[in-house]
């Protein structure tokens, strides 16, 4: 009665069994059903990587811990196949007390994957997910203990035992304990979904990549408020009383969150009129950069030094913004030069049509046109128009190599440029005498 007490039926089968010939048979069909669960997980994993694509990163993300899930999890089923046939005929004890283990080692890597899925970017982990893991592990082993040795309900009993009251309700460390488990589990199952559902929209070419990140936003906040709302009715916590905190929040929101409703409420105009895209260049507020990144609360503009800068989308929708990709990617130049009135027009006018001649990006098509523009006071006043392919990646690199051209085209021809020159005469001043000139030379 007393070792009934201390060790489950599990344990004791085990010891009753100890050096019965029905051993050695449980320990050949558990070492057969591993055996076979090996060569059967050596199979699955070779599907799973064939079928994944190396392009889609977040996919890759957490297959290992998926990978070593698939030896516990093929041997548990397999075990407990051999432990449901053959109970009937011989003692299972072994198989019994094997599929606890094998379910366990399962269970923590499947949470692993599905928790490195959810909170992993970019095949990178948050710095806290190994913390959890370490939770996850040590909780799940200390349930097998306490299910092997047969002492999990009187474990459940006294923590249903532990009550307190918090306001007018009575809750027990079990129904908190239980509680937490399902919202979290709840929430993990809808964030994954939102993860897949995100992956599958992003690769879904047909659809405009803005439309794309507003669907897999908005999928993903729905399923996370629907896990939260059924977590809660799991729980056993009136929904209603949402009902009074959503008017909270709101007034909140209304008063002291202005600026940040107001920037999510512009990400998402954004994203749904696709006034920007990924890729664009813009200038708002004198910086000009490439659009790298559109959240729900900022832009992220890479400027022409490297440097990124958030930009608040209310910003984007409040203020002028120039945006310098369009369908016509193509964009008209100047490049201005003055030259001496006595040089030949003619020739200097040809000359700047040959600068634009053969530099990167300058179209030939239409054709680069020199002008003849104005009379100025040290000289002519010339102008080269041309246009420059993918104005969108700058047009100061394009400026600078015509402008080279044209100082070295008009050097080899003799072209002058002239240098600005002023004569200064001085009012009222009286005519220098011989002597004057004699002594200042």
């Amino acid at each position: 009665m007393t070792q009934n007490r201390i060790l489950s039926h599990m344990v004791a089968g085990l010891i009753r069994d100890f050096g019965q010939p029905v051993m050695l048979w449980q320990a050949g069909m558990l070492v057969g059903a591993l055996l076979v669960a090996w060569l059967l997980a050596r199979v699955v994993r070779h599907k799973l990587d064939s079928r994944r694509s190396a392009r889609h990163e977040p996919a890759r993300f957490g297959a290992e811990s998926l990978h070593k899930a698939l030896l516990p999890l093929l041997g548990g089923v397999l075990v407990w196949i051999e432990q449901t046939v053959f109970e009937d005929y011989m003692s299972t004890s072994l198989l019994e007390l094997a599929l606890v283990p094998l379910i366990g080692i399962a269970l923590i890597y499947i949470v692993f994957f599905v928790a490195r899925r959810v909170f992993g970017r970019n095949g990178h982990a948050h710095a806290w997910l190994s913390i959890a893991e370490k939770i996850v592990s040590v909780v799940v082993w200390v349930a097998m203990v306490l299910f092997v040795l047969g002492i999990h309900e009187q474990v459940l009993h006294w923590m249903d035992s532990v009550r307190f009251r918090v306001g007018s309700e009575r809750m027990t460390l079990l129904s908190i304990a239980t509680g937490a488990l399902w919202v979290c589990a709840t929430l993990i199952v809808a964030m994954w979904a939102g993860s897949m559902l995100e992956e599958r929209l992003m690769r879904a070419r047909s659809i405009d990549a803005n439309l794309r990140v507003v669907l897999a936003r908005t999928g993903r906040a729905l399923l996370i408020l629907a896990a939260v709302l059924i977590s809660f009715s799991l729980v056993g916590i009136d929904i209603t009383v949402l009902g009074v905190f959503g008017g909270a929040l709101g007034v909140g929101l209304g008063f002291g969150l202005q600026k940040i409703a107001s920037n999510y409420v512009s990400g998402f105009i954004i994203l749904i009129d696709r006034s920007l895209r990924i890729g664009d260049t813009i200038n708002v507020g004198g910086l000009q950069g490439l659009v790298t990144r559109i959240s729900t609360r900022y832009t992220t503009v890479r400027g022409l030094d490297g440097i990124e800068t958030l930009v608040p989308n209310e910003k984007l929708i409040t203020d002028v913004v120039q945006n310098h990709s369009s369908f016509l990617t193509r964009g008209y130049a100047k490049a201005a030069v003055q030259v001496a009135y006595d040089s030949d027009i003619d020739r200097a006018m040809a000359l700047l049509a040959q600068a634009a001649c053969g530099v990167d990006r300058v179209l030939e098509d239409p054709a680069p046109a020199p002008y003849f523009v104005s009379f100025g006071a040290d000289g002519i006043n010339l102008e080269l128009g041309f246009w420059i392919e993918d104005a969108a990646k700058g047009t100061a690199g394009v400026r600078s190599a015509v402008n080279r051209n044209i100082w070295r085209l008009f050097c080899e021809h003799g072209i002058a440029i002239p240098y600005p020159t002023r004569e200064v005469r001085i009012v009222g001043a009286s005519e220098p005498t011989a002597q004057d000139v004699a002594q200042a030379s």
